[in-house]
Formats: C-alpha cells, sequence, structure tokens
C-alpha cells in the first residue's frame, strides 16, 4: 500500500534500480488551457524483476506554473508496456507513452513537483526511456540512465555485513493475564471500531513479517519473543505471497507455515493477522479457488483461536470496487463457515488506497458495502511519497467505515529512500487519535528503508535493543513500545 502512487511492489522487489534524468526546456503554450512552464525537470526511477517493473517519475516545474499537463516518452525497446498506471491518465501506441495530469495534481507552481508512477511488463531488455516532453515541448539536457538486470528474489545467504553472532538477553513472554489478547480477547467491529471483549474501542499496533517465501529466517522463537517483549507489539501481521514463489507454488507448505506462525503469535498473547498477499495480479478475483481453499483450511483449524483476523486480499489494483466486492463476498462466507466470530478485513482499490491512488475515493465503498458483518476495510500508505491527501482521505473514510491500516512504511512506496519522520509523526499520531489499528513494514533484514532489522540480522541471534535496528526499525519501535490503552470497562 503497498503503498499509492501506489502502495508499491515494495517487498517483492530484491533490488532497486535507480534512474534520474535531471531535464531543462523552454516550454511553449499548448493548444490546451493548460499553462506553458519555461522548464522542467524529471526523475526516472525503476525497480525491476524478471519480466515487470515498477516506474516512479517525478515532474518538477522550475518555471512558470502550469495548470494541467501531458507527460510524453518513449521506451527504448519495443515490448516494453505500461500495464496499470497511478496519479495520471496514461495512454500508449506503440512505443509511445503519455501520462495526463489528474484533479489533484494538475496545477504546479514554479519549483512545485508531483510523483506519478506505473506498473509496467517487458519481454526483451528493460532500459529507461531518456527523453521526456511536457505539454509537447521537448525536455533537453537527458543523461542516459542505467537500468541493472532484472532480479526474481532476495539472496538467500547471509550479506558479507553479518553481524558478529552474540549471545541475546533472555526474554520471558508477559505474565498470562496481561498480553493484548488476555485482555482484549475475541475482538469484533462495533460501528466503525474495533471493539474488545467489553466492547470498547481499541487500537492494536504491530509489525508485518516480508514474504515467508523469502524471509523465513526471520521468524523464529527469538525473534517473535522480542516483538512480544521488547517491541510490546500486539500484533503479528502473516504476510503469505500467493504469486511470486508462493502459496500456488506449494499450498500445503505455505498453509502450515501460516499456521505455525499462528500458533507462535498465540503463545506470546499477540493477535495473528493472516495476509493472502494478493499484488501481481491486481485482480483478486485471478485467485478466487486458492482463497476459497486456503482460508477454508486456515479458518478451520484456528476456529477455537480468539486472536485471528482475516485480510482476504493484500492489494487490489486495476480493477473495480464491485469486482473486490463480488470477491470479498463469495470468500468471507467460506471463513463464517468454520469461524463465525473471525474479524474480516477486505482490501481497497488502488493498492488498498480506498481508490485514491487511481483517482478515486472512498464514495464507492460507503455507497456499496460489502454485504457481511463484522467487516473491515484496508488501506496502505508509504509516508514518504503519501501525504495530506490520502491522511484526508482516510479520515473521512473513517467516520463512515471500520478502516485497519493492514500495512504501511515510513519510506516511499518503492519500499526504499530515509524515513520520513515528520509524515510518518502525522499519520500515526492521526491513526492513534483515531483507534485505527496498524501493522507496519517490515519485520525483517531486506536490504531496504523499510525493514526494521540491519541486513544480516536474520543470521545471527540477536533481535532486541537498537543495534540491531534500521533507522525505520528504531522509529517503530519507540512508537509500538509506549503503553496500551485498553479500556476493561
Amino acid at each position: 500500500m503497498n503503498d499509492i502512487p501506489r502502495p508499491a511492489r515494495r517487498p517483492v522487489l530484491a533490488a532497486a534500480a535507480a534512474a534520474a534524468l535531471t531535464l531543462g526546456a523552454s516550454m511553449l503554450l499548448p493548444p490546451t488551457s493548460a499553462m506553458a512552464a519555461s522548464g522542467c525537470a524529471v526523475t526516472y526511477t525503476t525497480n525491476s524483476w524478471t519480466g515487470g517493473f515498477t516506474a516512479s517519475v517525478t515532474i518538477k516545474n522550475v518555471g512558470d506554473a502550469v495548470n494541467g499537463w501531458t507527460l510524453g516518452f518513449a521506451f527504448p525497446d519495443a515490448g516494453q508496456r505500461v500495464s496499470q498506471g497511478w496519479s495520471a491518465t496514461y495512454q500508449q501506441s506503440g512505443q509511445a507513452v503519455t501520462a495526463q495530469s489528474v484533479s489533484y495534481n494538475g496545477s504546479l507552481a514554479s519549483g512545485a513537483s508531483t510523483t506519478i508512477g506505473f506498473n509496467g511488463t517487458f519481454t526483451g531488455s528493460n532500459p529507461s526511456p531518456t527523453s521526456f516532453t511536457l505539454n509537447g515541448t521537448t525536455c533537453t539536457g537527458a543523461t542516459n540512465p542505467t537500468t541493472p538486470p532484472p532480479t526474481t528474489a532476495p539472496p538467500t545467504t547471509p550479506p558479507p555485513t553479518t553481524p558478529p553472532p552474540t549471545t541475546p538477553p533472555p526474554t520471558t513472554p508477559p505474565p498470562t493475564g496481561t498480553t493484548p489478547v488476555a485482555i482484549n480477547g475475541q475482538l469484533r467491529v462495533c460501528g466503525v471500531n474495533l471493539c474488545n471483549q467489553y466492547g470498547r474501542p481499541i487500537q492494536l499496533r504491530g509489525m508485518s513479517t516480508h514474504g515467508l517465501q523469502w524471509f523465513a529466517q526471520c521468524y523464529n522463537d527469538a525473534s517473535l519473543d522480542a516483538l512480544a517483549t521488547d517491541w510490546r507489539a500486539d500484533l503479528l501481521r502473516i504476510s503469505m505471497y500467493v504469486q511470486e514463489d508462493g502459496y500456488e507454488t506449494n499450498p500445503t507448505a505455505f498453509t502450515n507455515r501460516v499456521n505455525t506462525l499462528v500458533d507462535e503469535a498465540s503463545e506470546r498473547g499477540m493477535y495473528a493477522l493472516i495476509d493472502f498477499h494478493t499484488l501481481t495480479p491486481g485482480d483478486p478475483m485471478f485467485n478466487l479457488d486458492r482463497a476459497k481453499t486456503f482460508f477454508a483450511n486456515v479458518a478451520a483449524r484456528n476456529a477455537n483461536k480468539n486472536n485471528v483476523i482475516y485480510e482476504i486480499t493484500n492489494e487490489p489494483n486495476g480493477v473495480s470496487w464491485q469486482t473486490i466486492k463480488n470477491y470479498a463476498e463469495q470468500v468471507i462466507p467460506v471463513i463464517r463457515a468454520n469461524d463465525p466470530d473471525g474479524i474480516v478485513i477486505v482490501g481497497t482499490r488502488g493498492w488498498s488506497s480506498l481508490g485514491v491512488s487511481e483517482g478515486g475515493n472512498s464514495t464507492e465503498v460507503i455507497n456499496n458495502p460489502v454485504n457481511a458483518s463484522n467487516i473491515m476495510y484496508a488501506f496502505h500508505f508509504y509516508a514518504a511519497s503519501h501525504k495530506d491527501n490520502y491522511r484526508a482521505e482516510l479520515e473521512r473514510a473513517a467516520a463512515r467505515l471500520p478502516m485497519f491500516v493492514t500495512e504501511f512504511g515510513t519510506v516511499t512506496y518503492t519500499g526504499g529512500g530515509a524515513v520520513d519522520t515528520a509524515s510518518s509523526n502525522a499519520w500515526l499520531d492521526m491513526l492513534d487519535r483515531l483507534k485505527i489499528s496498524y501493522a507496519n513494514w517490515t519485520y525483517s533484514d531486506a536490504d531496504e528503508g523499510s525493514a526494521a532489522f540491519r541486513p544480516g540480522t536474520c543470521y545471527g541471534g540477536t533481535y532486541t535493543g537498537t543495534g540491531v535496528l534500521t533507522e525505520s526499525g528504531n522509529y517503530l519501535r519507540n512508537r509500538i513500545r509506549t503503553a496500551d490503552n485498553f479500556p476493561t470497562s
């Protein structure tokens, strides 16, 4: 959510390829109502995997104010195609692509910037464009970017920066009766809130795993003890990818792995959020049969637990809200047949952005909610990319819909970059105020800014304290480990 621009391909990407183009030009008035600027600068950044990529394009106006714009460029390779885009309206003819501004980003004052992006596919190579136009006038002065070859998954051997093993301090699970689950018991949705067994609104705060197919080594007794006792987290989101070497390759093994992690969370008194992590393709109907099989199994197996929450589709994208709703109304009864009390979270349009990343808003959900009880709706954001307009839409929606931030990052929607502390504070302060629960991406040692642990940590034995944490990890640990406010009367 993911991420927005989209909430991102972040987790899946083993490596990021950045290609920056700084462009300047004098511009002419285009044959539209848009005003021309006297110069522009464009930064084009890609993240690639086998056969596909995500592109982020930042457009900076370095001249006069512009009211409405169209960005044009050509792919160098005939096999490159835009498949899904956000924050602009895209068209492609042959290798030529245009991206036209949408309502909220068409006006660019002098010195202002906006970022758009898209998912793409390629059949040959994936070179970056070297020339752009804005409102029909060529931006000159481009430098040839370089794009590294695509990657498939994070490395499976420890990087050379693995810290020397040390003996971790002993950890003890919280005493009986003081864990989040012991206090709150079976949760339910009451109005627009997540409520505990006393019918009082609460907020859960926790962390999301990375893809289990890539980072299984990060989820062991020591790391989960640290999450429960050192971080004092309430929630573990178990992120099970369906594609990308995930569930579809071995349904039995991945189902067993999810169930094991549910047990581990239960032993430590944390809530377990089972994430059916769909991202590419973005149409949840593609995985409808798999979803029914998986959720029938995990709901039956965990029906007697009071700490399990079901997230039935991670980041739908490129499809209508009606499609997502139809999917939910077929999967939810499968869960209810075995676990009638479990809360179900439904992803929203535009990479779970309530449609914002595809030019929409929450009105479509408010006017046409899923026909089921005890459900919530997912929202994803990445603080360095998604700011005021995303916050405003979530707050507007939260007055009418029960919302749960099942994934967010402190960095950009690519999963990389530095922590945006100001935006992260604004987001989490709002979530605290509205009692919206959240899980941060990601409790792993992935080599990206969103990871909580430094690269190599999961091949050692120490998970407690701040010495093994990244900037994002330190930030989240400090936020999560503050005292919960769980009313019991």
